[in-house]
């Protein structure tokens, strides 16, 4: 089943103009999610309380506030925020073309499959082709739903995506981490760079990873829904923080891949287990 937009924008650089489709990338209620239940089993509801005047507000009492300051607040009616809102053209404004490796992953959000909208084949593929030609995507700019986005658009497979950035405003400063103090020796850095390329791979294969707490809680809920009890694994308990020598962990890490790779040892044909032998003399016709 063809998948379904859930919207649709024009892009436009210079003055080409290309009508296209929004898509999700992600499966619809791919995240298991619970409700709270009182012991009766109904589910309850939210409830708005006032601490100063000790009681429950209703929706209609409510307003919206900015804390400028500690329990200091400033209030804002429904129509002054929709004032301040960006209007909504549904246009996506190509501003710059640059390599995609530019942009660090860390400014990624939210991604969108595009595809083109009645009248965008054509311009749609050569955007495309053009992009995937010069190995460049597109920095621009999207006003939707009240909002002001910056966003990436990029080839992808055979057409784009639309990948939504976070502004450098809302990225904290890796200064701010402390990355602690220690001499790497050559040795040391030889030895770990073995075992990265030891365990490397050409390509990312997602097929080959799968959520294994999804897939107990998936489990749990189907005997659940069948009358039955869900089955509660004990989780191992963590593993304590040990000091170890690095060169030696790194020696072992090195020595630990090379047999898993080899794969476990074949006894000699002739060395059968007895069990074997037995049953291979049983079926055998006595004469």
């Amino acid at each position: 089943m063809a998948a379904r937009p859930i919207g649709t924008a024009t892009i436009s650089f210079g003055l080409v103009a290309i009508p296209v489709r929004l898509f999700t990338t992600s499966e619809s209620g791919s995240s298991i999610s619970f409700n709270w239940l009182h012991t009766c089993g109904s589910r309850v509801k939210q409830q708005y309380w006032c601490p100063k005047d000790e009681r429950v507000v209703q929706r209609d009492e409510l307003v919206k506030g900015y804390e400028f300051a500690k329990g200091q607040y400033v209030k804002f009616t429904t129509e002054e925020i929709k004032a301040l809102e960006e209007e909504g053209s549904e246009t996506i404004d190509i501003t710059e073309f640059l390599p995609i490796e530019k942009v660090d992953p860390l400014y990624f959000e939210k991604a969108y499959y595009l595809g083109p909208d009645k009248g965008g084949d054509k311009p749609y593929r050569l955007l495309a082709e053009a992009m995937r030609k010069t190995q460049r995507a597109a920095i621009a700019s999207w006003a939707a739903r009240g909002k002001q986005y910056l966003v990436l658009i990029r080839p992808f497979e055979d057409g784009l995506m639309l990948q939504q950035l976070r502004y450098a405003e809302e990225i904290k400063s890796f200064e701010e981490v402390e990355r602690g103090k220690g001499d790497v020796k050559p040795a040391e850095l030889n030895l770990a760079v073995q075992l990265v390329e030891q365990i490397s791979a050409d390509a990312f294969h997602p097929e080959h990873y799968h959520d294994a707490v999804r897939t107990r809680m998936e489990a749990a809920i189907r005997r659940k829904v069948e009358g039955e009890e869900a089955i509660v694994v004990e989780s191992a308990a963590p593993a304590q923080a040990q000091v170890i020598d690095l060169m030696e962990a790194l020696k072992k890490s090195l020595e630990g891949d090379e047999d898993a790779r080899r794969g476990p040892k074949r006894a000699p044909a002739e060395a059968k287990p007895a069990a074997k032998r037995a049953r291979a003399g049983n079926g055998k016709r006595s004469k």
